[in-house]
């Protein structure tokens, strides 16, 4: 086993460690903990690229990819718990993604957050999720996979909730972080089921392992009391935890309030990596997924991947409908990246690992520079978010502009040129050969029509017709406390991050197209070879000619809605809102989801916590009291027993004692006239006794 295999250990160790030193730095220490932050970053980038090597040149050999280190770690009696990390093709990929894209965004929350008084804060607890994030990747044990997922939590409920001034950042990291626990407690009972079905939480151990043959035979096998395989419940549990994680519906509610957070944290945490692990889990556990009778083969529909099959095609839908009358920047943005985790489920659901992860993998590069592009807006803006208070943008900030619309085209999926376009039409051809319905496609459809009409709406809002920034900030992002009214171009430490990211926007879906697919080779271990005839692949062609139809449409309509004509003024209604009313207004408010918890789930909480404060102050209290007044009562009847029975009688007897004692003692006195004295008087009376004795 090579060195790097060893040692991968370093790759989330080293951020968490500057973290960790970071945390005993004064606040004044600014240099100090971003360059600990980004040397770390560095660093680990360093080793995953080694990492990916040494995995593609095993691939080059044809030898035995997976490699694993297990070790003990807790003793149970005469068992051992054993946790341990693994290096495969997927884990390399996600390695070199997170820490590439980590350490950009990195570098540029240095120009981002130059002005906040929190400078050190803000690195240490970045730092701190991206060793987390990087601790899930690598992890070959479950157990070990849920507590870097769990410390990934709380440094998402610290990082959204960095501005904790502000009652809206408060608010959003509670909802994220108790909204996150409701899926991860499905995600535990799944592992705890699990480990009692197969005795292990460790991946791959040597055949021994829970995602290996034997414990997938057994799990599939065993049946339970409402008919249903092990496996697939165990699985859909787990699921639980990934939707909650990746914002999958109805677990998406936390992810548009956690833009309250800085915008580097957005492009971080809502991009390339927290909501990217949910997908990575299912990924990671595709083996449990897709078991079924007999092992037969890994695309088999089963019940749990049909199941997020459908939960990721109405995400993706239901979240691009909201996202069409979004006037947040960032918020469309997050229900953009909603929608996109639902195209991932479903690759994952309908076509397996390289599908759903090729998606993933070119999402984090296009969404970060998406992000980081209205960071800059942002930034620029006097920390304006309002769309309808942008405007006229590209005169002012020419690079943020022409970074951010290849962005928009990668994720809109644009023909030919940019990634989104392969990895989004890898999904359709996949749903389109499902064997279960056609309607995911239909509904894949439907969404990339509506990702390219509200992304082109954003665009023209922001960088088309004239500017109406107002002159007074009224944004809430506070990255811009010192920047000018007039909208200006961002430094180079953060426009050079977005040209690279704009730059693998444009290239990276190079690597998965049907004459390529050089990505899903490297998934599965194989070699790959150039074959300009997969073109002719039955179905394939209709797929891309109606996708680009579709995405083309898309953008006209948005054209033709926004940018035919220019719009006026800040205050103008929206031309699709006047068209149909009623229709936005219901998409403004998100469906009324929040309000339907609101008035169902919250409302019910709060009735509950209600009676059990009722039943605490009335029922239980007064059991308590009962109890107490009782135990009470017996004390003082003990105590008077004690005292009036026990101890009076013992104290009358004492004193009997005592007089006898007193009387016996003037027996004693040691006088010899006293002793002839009774014994006279002794005789005396033995003398009457005789005589009396004698008379009878």
């Amino acid at each position: 086993m090579t060195w790097i295999v060893q040692n991968l250990w370093l790759v989330p160790v080293l951020p968490t460690l500057a973290a960790g030193i970071s945390a005993l730095a004064s606040r004044r220490n600014r240099l100090f903990a971003a360059s600990l932050a980004i040397g770390s970053m560095s660093i680990s980038f360093l080793l995953s690229v080694i990492a990916f090597a040494h995995v593609l040149s095993l691939n080059g050999q044809g030898l035995e990819i997976r490699q694993v280190v297990n070790f003990r770690w807790v003793q149970f009696g005469s068992e051992w718990l054993r946790l341990g990390w693994q290096l495969d093709p997927l884990t390399a990929v996600m390695l070199l993604m997170v820490t590439f894209v980590g350490l950009l965004i990195f570098i540029y929350s240095v120009g981002y957050m130059k002005h906040d008084e929190n400078f050190t804060r803000f690195f240490c607890f970045l730092a701190l999720f991206a060793g987390a994030m990087l601790g899930v990747v690598i992890a070959n044990s479950l157990l070990l996979l849920f507590m870097c997922w769990e410390l990934v939590g709380l440094t998402s409920y610290l990082l959204i909730g960095f501005w904790y001034h502000k009652p809206e950042a408060a608010a959003a990291a509670k909802k994220a972080f108790i909204v996150t626990r409701i899926g991860d407690l499905g995600f535990f009972l799944g592992m705890v089921w699990l480990y009692a079905q197969t005795g292990t939480l460790l991946f791959y151990d040597g055949g021994a392992g829970c995602l290996e043959h034997s414990a997938l035979a057994a799990l599939v096998a065993h049946v339970t009391a409402v008919g249903m395989a092990a496996s697939t419940g165990i699985a859909l549990l787990i699921f639980c935890g990934a939707a909650g994680k990746s914002g999958q519906v109805p677990l998406h509610v936390w992810l548009p309030d956690a833009m309250e957070g800085p915008t580097p944290v957005s492009a971080l945490i809502h991009a390339a990596t927290m909501v990217a692990a949910g997908v990575f889990l299912i990924a990671r556990i595709y083996p449990l997924m897709s078991a079924h009778a007999g092992l037969a083969g890994p695309l088999i529909p089963t019940t749990a991947l049909i199941v997020v099959t459908w939960v990721g095609a109405i995400t993706a839908v239901f979240a691009a409908l909201i996202a069409v009358a979004q006037y947040d920047i960032k918020r469309i943005l997050a229900y953009s990246t909603i929608s996109q985790l639902g195209y991932m489920m479903m690759g994952l659901g309908v076509g397996g690992v390289a599908v759903g992860m090729f998606h993933l993998i070119t999402h984090a590069f296009f969404k970060s520079l998406l992000f980081l592009g209205a960071g800059s807006v942002i930034h620029g803006c006097n920390g304006e978010q309002d769309i309808r208070k942008m405007g006229g943008l590209r005169k002012f900030m020419p690079i943020t502009f022409l970074t951010y619309a290849v962005g928009m085209l990668a994720l809109c999926g644009f023909p030919l040129f940019f990634s989104g376009f392969w990895s989004k039409d890898a999904i359709l051809h996949a749903a389109n050969i499902w064997t279960v319905s056609k309607m995911p496609f239909y509904l894949g459809a439907f969404g990339a029509l509506l990702t390219a009409f509200y992304m082109t709406r954003q665009v023209y809002y922001v960088f088309g017709g004239k500017l109406r920034l107002p002159q007074t900030h009224s944004g809430t992002d506070h990255a811009s406390a010192h920047a000018s009214a007039t909208p200006h171009e961002s430094p180079a430490v953060m426009t050079i991050p977005l040209t690279i990211l704009a730059a693998f926007a444009l290239l990276l879906g190079f690597i998965g197209t049907p004459a390529w697919p050089w990505f899903q080779s490297f998934l599965g271990g194989q070699r790959v070879a150039l074959h300009l005839a997969a073109f002719s692949e039955p179905g394939l062609l209709p797929v891309m000619l109606s996708s680009s139809l579709i995405v083309l449409l898309g953008l006209a309509l948005g054209w033709w809605f926004y940018g035919r004509k220019p719009i006026a003024n800040a205050d103008a209604p929206d031309a699709f809102g006047r068209l149909q009313p009623h229709a936005f207004a219901v998409l403004g408010h998100a469906f009324y989801v929040d309000a339907f918890y609101a008035a169902t789930l919250l409302r019910l909480n709060a009735a509950w916590s209600r009676i059990c404060d009722w039943l605490d102050r009335w029922v239980w209290n007064g059991v308590v009291q009962t109890v107490s007044y009782t135990v009470l009562a017996f004390a003082w009847l003990d105590n008077l027993l004690d005292t009036k029975v026990v101890n009076a009688g013992f104290d009358e007897g004492c004193e009997t004692v005592s007089r006898g004692g007193q009387v016996l003692s003037r027996l004693q006195g040691g006088h010899v006239q006293s002793y002839l004295r009774m014994i006279g008087i002794a005789l005396v009376a033995l003398a009457v006794f005789l005589l009396w004795g004698a008379t009878r």
